[in-house]
């Protein structure tokens, strides 16, 4: 096996997370994988990793092994794609390797999966993978290239490119406002059957708004109801049959409000921005096939939702 190989083989072990599901995703053996790891070490005559059959959690110098590896490794990728550009012909332009992305379910099913599946029928060499889990994963520990998050990530690590203006709207169906208690500020949701998304042990989750004259002026209200759920599509199921009032996302409920099966409440209030960004880690060289997906995203949600009015 070449130095390349070893690199490539202990950045898969590292974002795998143990030997087992190493194996699984390179179809080798438990042995096969442990036998090479052995093997890495030997060469290099440092422990890289403590590991049992279900975990894995690498030394000092394994961290070093996969940060400054890593590094090379986008550098080879680099340099190739430059060379294949370079080269022209059919090939020209044609993006190839693997595309990962992280996203939550319901944005993710909803968006991201019909811009990926587009993209990748435009780029034949591509590879394509989008993993959907509740909440967003770290990038390097699992092996992404690509996190779609709600927000500018706080880690000065990620490079962050808004794909989608977004803010939550406090909306009802029709058939509640016909018998709903008066609402005339946020405070008011107190009285009113609120349908909300737990996804967490609190007991009251928390809606936050914003003064539609004065963003500066905001107001917090711990909110409940008799009917909740840990799904989205079922909260706003709940509230289209008019069980109550909720709080969701201008992409995910716009289509019901131009149709008027859901009418926005407190014209005086918003509820705050929950921008979508998708982020990267930060390195020398972008590999063309994150930064023309990230292109791709951010035009193609520009005609999946219509523009917020900010």
């Amino acid at each position: 096996m070449s130095q390349m190989d070893d690199l490539a083989f202990f950045q898969h072990l590292a974002r795998a997370g143990s030997l087992t599901a190493t194996a699984r995703e390179l179809g080798l053996s438990l042995s096969a994988v442990s036998k090479r790891l052995k093997q890495l070490e030997a060469r290099l005559g440092v422990p890289l990793a403590h590991r049992t059959t279900r975990r894995l959690t690498l030394t000092a110098e394994g961290e070093l092994y996969l940060s400054r590896g890593s590094l090379i490794l986008d550098e080879l990728v680099a340099l190739e794609g430059g060379l294949q550009e370079a080269r022209g012909g059919s090939d020209r332009g044609q993006l190839s390797g693997r595309l990962r992305v992280n996203a939550t379910f319901g944005f993710g099913r909803r968006h991201v999966a019909p811009l990926l599946s587009a993209f990748c029928a435009e780029h034949a060499r591509l590879d394509g993978w989008l993993e959907l889990t509740n909440f967003p994963l770290n990038l390097g520990d699992h092996g992404f290239d690509i996190g779609i998050r709600v927000g500018e990530p706080p880690d000065s690590r990620l490079v962050a490119r808004r794909i989608l203006a977004n803010r939550r709207v406090l909306c009802a169906a029709p058939a509640y406002l016909d018998v709903m208690p008066p609402l005339a500020a946020p405070h008011d949701l107190n009285r009113h059957a609120c349908l909300v998304i737990r996804e967490n042990d609190s007991d009251f989750p928390v809606w936050r708004f914003e003064r539609d004259d004065d963003p500066q002026v905001v107001q917090s209200v711990k909110v409940s109801g008799r009917l909740a759920s840990n799904d989205g599509e079922v909260v706003t199921r709940l509230a289209l049959d008019g069980h109550g009032v909720m709080l969701r996302s201008w992409w995910d409920v716009h289509d019901h409000l131009a149709s008027g099966a859901l009418v926005p409440l407190l014209s005086e209030w918003r509820g705050v921005r929950a921008d979508f960004y998708a982020v990267y880690e930060q390195r020398r060289h972008v590999p063309a096939r994150i930064r023309a997906f990230i292109d791709h995203l951010e035009t193609g949600m520009a005609g999946r939702v219509p523009v917020l009015n900010e």
